[in-house]
């Protein structure tokens, strides 16, 4: 067993890196790290209100901020009760000996202030070093303040975890309403922690698989507007167009990472084969052939290869193929069958669907198939992953049946913190935005 002697601050880069690493109690400026296969301590954060002229306001983004980083499951917000201070000041360097008495090891002093826009300021310390980690100035459309709390939890968690944030982000979603035997389904868009929620269909037609362009301002989904299911293309809010005419069923949309094209299934004849095509139509490429059900294809970070679902090997399994199709391998061999691949933003792992023993599992391998890692498991159905922008996040949903509907979840890559995500109604189909602009 290694022990390694760092800071805090590089404890956590380090346990995030490995996955492996356990925090014990700090010693002044250092940091016990020992290798336990797994366990993780999140980092005690203390964060007082942020300083403004309207100190209610201080106040609620100081909170959206602990609440963010909270949920994130790497940090430990203090009670700003028992802090030596309640507001924060961002003029001066705090009284480190006083925070490390209080056994605070990262600071964040914060201040806000509400006028044609928002403007914030940020500033992280290590008391036990006495350093300044990060100071930044961010500005944000007053309309939508809370998108300053979100930028600010970015920075933070960026500066002390060594990745970057996520917070900053939208979800895109089925919302779900009404009766089982009846329910409408919506598309709908919220900020990652539940709030400001847009509708974006009317529900008179069944919406399925929503899946946003890499720049977050365009949607392709399926829809059954005609009767048999479609994929269509529309601008968040905007019209919509089908993405090809003629096909008998088109389905399970996915962007290239350019936004410039679309990747998707059309059932004919009993097969189902995977296309692609420009966002504007037009005659669509072939990318495969043959009797199998070829679905649910995600192009690569670098648009150089494609994942999917086929049985062509009898039961579902995931198969990489090049980005122009042909010569797919097979990359999974656990038990049952797999399905609903999606490469992390980073390109180095694939999140899926795994149905085993039973059971429904959200796991996550290699390109190569190698690592797999089972992260969620549950007798209820439990589907649709969907990658964070830091690619150290999946959301999914799960459907318990009966007359319940389904409900969106998130949970890390080393299969903790998982999280139920509000929403308004039911909710189900995630796809999560990248950071925006």
């Amino acid at each position: 067993m290694k022990m390694t002697l760092i800071t805090r601050r590089n404890a956590l880069k380090l346990g995030l890196a490995g996955g492996a690493f356990a925090l014990a109690t700090p010693s002044q400026a250092l940091v016990e790290i020992v290798v336990t296969g797994g366990n993780f301590t999140p980092l005690p954060i203390a964060i007082p209100d942020f300083a403004s002229s309207d100190p209610s306001f201080g106040a609620e983004i100081a909170q959206i901020v602990r609440d963010n980083l909270k949920r994130s499951g790497l940090f430990v917000p203090l009670d700003p009760a028992s802090l030596p201070i309640r507001v924060g000041d961002v003029t001066n360097e705090p009284d480190f000996a006083s925070w490390r008495t209080a056994s605070v090891d990262a600071l964040v002093m914060g201040s806000v202030e509400r006028g044609a826009e928002v403007a914030s300021q940020v500033r992280v310390w290590d008391t036990q070093a006495s350093a300044q980690v990060v100071g930044k100035s961010y500005k944000t459309d007053a309309q939508n303040y809370r998108r300053i709390a979100h930028i600010v939890s970015d920075a933070i968690y960026a500066s002390l975890s060594g990745g970057s944030g996520y917070f900053d982000t939208r979800i895109l979603y089925v919302a779900e309403s009404g009766p089982k035997a009846n329910r409408v389904k919506r598309l709908a868009i919220m900020d990652q922690d539940g709030f400001n929620v847009q509708y974006l269909s009317s529900g008179k037609a069944l919406t399925l698989t929503p899946r946003l362009s890499p720049n977050g301002a365009s949607v392709a989904y399926t829809s059954y507007e005609d009767g048999n299911p479609q994929v269509y293309v529309a601008g968040l809010g905007g019209a919509s167009k089908k993405l090809i005419n003629g096909a008998p069923m088109s389905f399970a949309p996915r962007f290239a990472p350019d936004g410039g094209s679309v990747v998707f299934s059309v059932s004919n004849g009993g097969t189902t084969n995977i296309y692609q095509a420009g966002v504007g139509g037009g005659n669509p490429t072939q990318l495969t052939s043959g009797a199998a059900i070829d679905t649910s294809p995600c192009y690569a970070p670098d648009g150089s290869r494609i994942v999917f679902e086929s049985d062509r090997g009898g039961s579902p399994q995931l198969y990489i193929m090049g980005a122009g199709g042909g010569g797919a391998q097979r990359v999974s061999y656990g038990e049952g069958s797999y399905s609903t691949p999606v490469w992390s933003p980073d390109g180095s792992l694939i999140a899926y669907t795994r149905q085993s023993g039973g059971q429904f599992h959200i796991g996550i391998m290699k390109p190569d198939g190698s690592g797999e890692r089972i992260l969620s498991s549950s007798g209820q159905v439990q589907e649709g992953p969907t990658w964070a922008p830091n690619s150290r996040v999946i959301g999914f949903f799960r459907e318990p049946g009966g007359d319940a509907g389904p409900s969106l979840h998130s949970i890390d890559i080393w299969g903790r913190n998982e999280l139920n995500l509000k929403t308004e109604t039911f909710a189900s189909d995630p796809s999560w935005s990248p950071l925006r602009a």
